[in-house]
This record gives structure tokens, sequence and C-alpha cells, in this order.
């Protein structure tokens, strides 16, 4: 029977993959996104801004209730589940799998949960400690107190940031530990089967880069590009000469190149029902001095004027 439990249990001093520590951590933050996206979505008919005031409170109970059913009930993380990851109790030199203990879950929830919420709660959390000193010894130092409060979170802010970037240092070095919260707990990631390996292809990301290079690629080359001359050489190739419908209209976009009235370039080129093209303000002002204005090129009875619209 021993050694079949031997057998059956993996040894947790087997070094764990650190891309598979972080890629836990991933679909643990991603399963949270997605069960508050849905518990947000239950509200959508509801009054705008209805979960606003107590979001960080929703989020953190949210979040208590996936540890209780995950990390409290099987010492892993829904992630670390998918990749066959379980916590052990760091520091222990015995070669069997020692699940953490009820206090160590508990520090873990609170040190994920707490710090977010008081990251959420802080812009409302300061008001509501400088009011609440009114008439006590801090009623004369008021702003300063809740200035030296305000600077003593952002201090403490910061050495955690700064902690949580030396611990993972030190992870990418030993590879344990990728939270400061996981050493801070005693909390270690091991094998929760035996012989359990991870297949690394670079498949995915070969298409990835091949993908992005190209979209790269043809990003840099469109705005070089000169599409009426290369659809009118494709239509060239494909259909031979030029038809008689084509140089037809060649000559007429000789003529669009010239307004009839005052002989410039067209600005906002209009029609009048001939082929001749003119500019928007010389027409429009020509009829409104004359009504029966004719084209003065070729003497054709002008219509109302019309944008013109050139197809290549």
């Amino acid at each position: 029977m021993g050694l079949e439990e031997a057998t059956a249990s993996p040894d947790p001093h087997i070094p764990v993959l650190r891309i598979s520590q972080l890629d836990a951590l991933e679909l643990d933050a991603a399963l949270e996104q997605l069960l508050w996206t849905r518990f947000s979505h239950c509200f959508q008919n509801c009054r705008p801004g209805l979960l606003t005031p107590v979001e960080p409170e929703l989020r953190a109970l949210l979040y208590l209730l996936l540890w209780r059913f995950t990390l409290y009930s099987n010492s892993a993380t829904v992630g670390q589940s998918l990749l066959s990851l379980r916590y052990h109790k760091a520091g222990s030199l015995a070669r069997r799998y020692r699940p953490l203990s009820p206090r160590q879950k508990l520090v873990l929830a609170v040190l994920a949960a707490g710090p977010r919420w008081l990251q959420d709660r802080s812009h409302s959390l300061l008001p509501l400690v400088g009011l609440g000193s009114r008439g006590s010894v801090f009623e004369r130092d008021d702003g300063l107190f809740q200035q030296g409060l305000y600077k003593a979170l952002t201090l403490v802010s910061g050495v955690a940031k700064f902690a949580s970037l030396i611990n993972f240092f030190i992870f990418l070095r030993n590879g344990r530990h990728p939270i400061l919260s996981e050493r801070i707990a005693g909390a270690q990631a091991v094998f929760s089967k035996p012989n359990v390996t991870r297949d690394v292809t670079y498949q995915y990301m070969n298409r990835e880069l091949l993908w992005h290079g190209f979209a790269d690629f043809l990003i840099f080359l469109l705005p070089l590009m000169d599409t009426r001359k290369l659809k009118a050489a494709v239509s060239s190739f494909v259909f031979g000469e030029e038809s008689s419908d084509r140089k037809e209209s060649g000559e007429r976009r000789e003529l669009w190149k010239e307004c009839g009235l005052c002989g410039e370039w067209p600005t906002m080129p209009h029609t009048v029902g001939c082929q001749h093209v003119f500019c928007y303000y010389c027409i429009k002002s020509h009829r409104i001095a004359d009504a029966r204005l004719t084209c003065p090129k070729c003497g054709a009875e002008t219509r109302q004027p019309e944008p013109l619209n050139m197809k290549v």
C-alpha cells in the first residue's frame, strides 16, 4: 500500500516549469475577469452605474467565492488544475506531498483580495478617515493628517511593488514563488500528477509572427502604391487594348481638366448636361445671372449643376 501511494503521488521537489506557473496566474486572472463580465451582464438592463458604488466589494466577494470552491477545497486554483499543478507546503523536507493548512489558504486569499480592494477604495477611504478625525487629537491638523496618511499609503504601495519586482527576479532565478503572496504564505506550486510533461510547440507562435510580419509589410507598402495605375494596368492586361469606350472616356477626362468658363482647373467640378466641366461657383453665378445660360463651349442648354462623378 505504501509503495502504491509513493508511486501515485508525485515528488514535490521536482521543479515546475516557470512558464506553467505564469500561465496558471494568467488563467486565474482571465477567469476572474470572465466571472465579473458575466455578473455585470446580469444588470445591463438596470439603471446605468448601479454596480459602480460597490464594484470593489463585489469583485472581492466573487474572488472569495472562487477561492472557497477552488483553492480552499483542493489546494489549487483553476489555472493550476488545468495545468496539473497544486500548492504544496513550502519548506517541507518530506518526499511526500503536504497540502496547505487553512491558515496558509486564508493568507493567500487576504493577500490576493485585500490589496486590490484597498487600492480601489483608497480614493473614498481617505476622506472618511479625515471626517472621522474631527473632534479628536487631529482636529487642528486634519489636512496634515490626511496628507501624511496619503504619503504613507503611497510609500507602502511603492515598497510592495518594489518587493514584488524583487520577488519576480528571484522567481526567474530559482523557479519558485512567482508572486509575493505565495512566498509570504509559504505556498509552492508542484505537480499534482506524477510524470507530467508539458509539450512546448511553436506552431502557433510561428503563425502569429508570420502574420504580424506580413501585416506590417502591407501597412508599409500600401501607401506607396498608386491604385489607379495598378487598376489600369490590370485592366489593360486582362482586357487587352483599350476599347473605344475607354478611349472616349480618356478624351472626356482631358476636357475635365479645364473649366468651360474660367479656363482654370475646375474647383468642385460640376456638369450641366454636356461633356464639359465647370467650377461650381462659376456655373452657379452665371446661372443666377442668366437663367437661359448655354454652354460656352458647345452651345448646349444647361441644366441644374450636378457634381461630377469621375470613374477610373
